[in-house]
């Protein structure tokens, strides 16, 4: 697969590395001989310097001859004209742009980025992105991630375990008879800084960090078995006005009007807008880090608190200060790499990576066969992969534990039809079922193949 990245920034390295990871032939566009530099040293890519709308820059980065283009440069304007001259110089098939500005994705524009207009094939919003991932955490106390497959009928979700998580130290295969049900299956875990795809004989311990794959209707009792029973939170703090902040704040109003919501925002001129923007929430102007603003919010009274401005260490601080007041949860948005292992040690419940968000919304694009939605787990551990499984799959008609599947994989849920099955060694999958499954990232490809339409099927 041929590949052009327009922009070298965070959001467009980061997809340079995990397409050139995955043998993709990759050339990466940008403004900066500087950005271009440092990625075409660290990665094996091609760097090209020049501005990324401009059709010769790229007629010379390959277009001529590329499956894929994602534009992600800082420019709103320029991903959209890479995307409209792709389109009709070089023929382009797919075509991925970032658009920030929240004027373009207005749903009265929503025929903007049609084929007859601007033919734009998926559209990355980061921020509108990330604002959802974070209320669906909300709305499950005790996860640090969630994820949902299959039109919302089965769900992903992340548990820390503790000291006094009720199914440690139990081998896996045991639980079904100790927790009659606990209708989930345990598709990955984090352990000191590794993953592990767990077989039957391995145990929970303290400190684990753990993916599960559950039937959504059966959360609540999923998450008891992980000792959380905490209710959602009904007095929430934002911290930060911008695009994420606002996005979430309209998503909390719309959605839970019974939520007591304050927006802090450092910016006087941005807390006006904000306030402006929405109908129940109280906009506070100030630093999260002073702590007469956080006295102001109420923080010691609140149980959740949401820091989602531009700056990591204001989002880090901001949460420990408000855990020491008094806070009960602390959801923080990270965008250094180098900070993420570091901050959940601190005390912070869950952590948010823009990055791993953004490469996850388009991984579903560079996948190959039947792959309905693909999810990165923990940057770097694996995927989760939703794929329809075909008459041709090798999978399909024997039982799954005859199926030979490839190391480092597990099926953690079958779809058929408006059924959850979580499979056992004796499942089998029919053609038409839509399959859940974790893969770790060395067996990715193995998974793509598996759901691939063979040859002879034509």
């Amino acid at each position: 697969m041929k590949v052009i990245v327009c922009g070298a920034g965070q959001v467009g390295s980061n997809i340079a590395r995990y397409l050139a990871g995955e043998n993709a032939d990759v050339t990466v566009i940008d403004r900066s001989p500087e950005l271009i530099r440092k990625i075409s040293d660290s990665l094996d890519v091609q760097g090209l310097v020049g501005f990324a709308s401009h059709p010769d820059v790229l007629q010379q980065a390959g277009a001529e001859d590329a499956d894929m283009l994602v534009a992600v440069t800082y420019s709103d304007e320029v991903n959209m004209v890479a995307c409209q001259i792709c389109h009709s110089v070089f023929e382009v098939p797919t075509k991925i742009a970032r658009v920030r500005n929240q004027s373009y994705l207005d749903p009265a524009w929503s025929d903007l980025f049609s084929r007859d207009n601007m033919p734009i094939d998926h559209i990355i919003s980061p921020e509108i992105e990330v604002a959802r991932a974070i209320s669906r955490r909300l709305q499950i106390p005790g996860a640090f991630d969630v994820i949902p497959l299959a039109d919302g009928k089965v769900s992903l979700i992340g548990v820390h375990c503790t000291e006094d998580t009720p199914i440690l130290n139990a081998p896996l295969r045991q639980l079904t008879g100790m927790f009659p049900d606990l209708h989930i299956l345990i598709v990955g875990i984090q352990r000191d800084g590794r993953g592990i795809v767990p077989q039957g004989d391995e145990r929970l311990y303290a400190g684990d960090d753990v993916y599960f794959v559950a039937e959504t209707a059966h959360l609540a009792r999923a998450m008891a078995a992980f000792g959380h029973e905490e209710r959602q939170a009904r007095r929430v703090i934002i911290v930060g006005g911008g695009n994420i902040g606002q996005n979430l704040a309209k998503r909390v109003e719309e959605r839970n009007p019974h939520v007591a919501l304050k927006v802090i925002e450092m910016d006087k001129t941005r807390a006006q807008q904000v306030a402006e923007n929405l109908d129940r929430a109280v906009v506070i102007h100030g630093s999260a880090l002073d702590t007469e603003i956080l006295e102001e919010a109420n923080v010691g009274a609140a149980e959740a608190l949401v820091a989602v401005s531009n700056d990591d260490e204001v989002n880090i601080l901001g949460s420990l200060l408000a855990k020491r007041y008094g806070c009960e949860r602390a959801v923080t948005l990270v965008n250094k790499s180098s900070y993420g292992g570091m901050v959940g040690s601190l005390g912070i419940d869950t952590v948010v990576s823009p990055r791993a968000i953004t490469i996850s919304s388009i991984l579903q694009y560079v996948r190959r066969g039947r792959i309905r939605a693909v999810h990165s787990v923990s940057e770097g551990f694996g995927e989760l992969i939703e794929a329809e499984a075909l008459e041709t799959s090798a999978v399909v008609g024997v039982p799954i534990r005859d199926a030979r599947l490839p190391d480092g994989v597990l099926i953690g849920a079958i779809v058929r039809g408006q059924r959850v099955i979580l499979p056992r060694g004796d499942t089998t999958i029919r053609a038409g079922d839509r399959v859940i499954i974790f893969a770790a990232s060395t067996a990715v490809k193995k998974v793509e193949r598996l759901f691939s339409v063979k040859l002879e099927f034509f």
